[in-house]
């Protein structure tokens, strides 16, 4: 089966040794997005919501790169300094997805890269 790399400069070049995304088959393994504005490679600016909405547009670009979308997305994780933003999650989330929802790994971590307090990676069928 072949590997087809996913490059969109609608989000975040690679910050090391990986790919924004890797189509084998029907599926897209997405890598991990932090919320890196494209245009600069800087963290956005503002609080946690701000830093949840550029993860999902980042996650939007890269699916759209791929030929699909969020709705494609068969399995979400989703990495987070600080657990109790878990609430503010799953309503951002709300407004990016719609039943049926993906399945979802939400952890929490110690520290991500660039400082982000937020990454999420995912699983897209085509």
């Amino acid at each position: 089966m072949s590997r087809e790399i996913i490059s969109t400069t609608d989000a975040p070049q690679a910050i090391g040794t990986y790919s924004q995304a890797v189509k084998v088959g029907d599926t897209v393994y997405l890598s991990g997005q932090i919320p890196l504005v494209p245009e600069t490679m800087e963290l956005i600016e503002g609080d946690m919501r701000a830093q949840i909405t550029q993860v999902f547009d980042n996650l939007t670009a890269v699916t759209k790169a791929a030929g699909g979308s969020l709705a494609d997305i068969s399995k979400l994780n989703i990495f987070l300094t600080d657990l109790s933003h878990f609430p503010l999650v799953n309503e951002i989330m709300a407004e990016y997805f719609s039943e049926p929802y993906p399945a979802r790994a939400v952890v929490g971590v110690a520290s991500l890269p660039k400082g982000a307090l937020v990454e999420m990676d995912a699983i897209m069928s085509l």
